[in-house]
């Protein structure tokens, strides 16, 4: 009688019980470097449509091109970012980065030619949680299939923007506080395949779920901190990263927990501070992590 009472006195109040361990294993030493060369704080990794995996690191070589195998295709010269953060790839095949010390979203080719910059107008931070064209401290980015971005604006402001392909602004929403549709670190945004968005509020440790108005549609309490998403449809889940328990939890779209992956260490298949995430057309997994430097991948066992 007392174990069933507690059972559901956990449930009730949102505490993430044990849950099973996701079918996935670590590729060890995935990531080969050129001899003397060295990842710095990872903080964004993206996959784009040929698999080929892009990494984003505050290293001497802010921005390199993996295969998935891990052989390094290419690496930018001149990278025009003050911080780097997160970074995702378009299905056209551009490469964003997130500068969240410049306050600036940036379009790029695959060759590392500028083709868009938005904010950061002389390295300046906006001064308004209502301004159009300027951020402060921004963190990621998602696409909606016309072209449109949101872009999580952030660290400060905290809120959601949204443009359409032509970098036009059209709407944001969000505000500082922990009220429904109200945000303490906008961490990161995906989108899934019915158009709804998911916002990573980072310090109010939750996940929270929007129409492409801004409208308030859900919130999840049982993610932990949530900093990185990916949406999978492949099997209809979000896959969260949980930076302050370092782990990966596995949610389907109720938002209950179906697995986690990972724990706090230096070892291959642990983590520490897993900042961002990405996922190729196989199901597998890479984990960008601030404190070891490092980009692991993982495959479906």
């Amino acid at each position: 009688m007392y174990s069933r009472l507690l059972l559901c006195l956990c449930i009730a109040s949102g505490i993430l019980l044990a849950q099973p361990a996701l079918p996935y294993k670590v590729v060890d030493g995935w990531a080969k470097l050129p001899q003397g060369w060295n990842l710095g704080e990872c903080s964004g990794v993206a996959v784009d449509k040929s698999d080929n995996v892009w990494v984003f690191n505050r290293g001497k070589h802010p921005v390199i091109e993996f295969d998935r195998d891990g052989k390094m295709l290419r690496a930018w010269d001149d990278v025009p970012v003050t911080a780097a953060h997160g970074i995702r790839v378009d299905s056209q095949g551009f490469v964003w980065l997130i500068d969240v010390a410049g306050h600036q979203v940036l379009k790029m080719t695959p060759e590392g030619r500028l083709v868009f910059r938005i904010g950061g107008v002389g390295g300046a931070p906006s001064k308004s949680n209502d301004d159009k064209e300027l951020f402060n401290r921004p963190t990621s980015v998602a696409f909606a299939p016309n072209g449109d971005f949101f872009v999580s604006d952030g660290y400060v402001n905290s809120r959601v923007v949204r443009y359409n392909r032509n970098a036009e602004y059209m709407l944001h929403w969000g505000s500082k506080g922990t009220a429904d549709g109200q945000f303490n670190l906008v961490h990161d945004v995906v989108l899934d395949e019915k158009g709804r968005v998911y916002v990573a509020d980072r310090n109010n440790q939750r996940v929270q779920i929007f129409d492409q108005t801004g409208k308030f549609v859900a919130k999840w309490t049982n993610t932990g901190s949530a900093w990185g998403l990916i949406y999978s449809p492949r099997d209809q889940s979000l896959f969260v990263g949980d930076g302050d328990n370092d782990r990966v939890l596995r949610l389907n779209l109720e938002g209950q927990v179906t697995g986690v992956l990972g724990s706090h260490g230096k070892l291959p298949g642990q983590f520490d501070f897993i900042h961002h995430m990405a996922m190729d057309s196989t199901g597998a997994i890479y984990t960008a992590e601030i404190k070891n430097w490092r980009v692991q991948k993982f495959v479906p066992k």
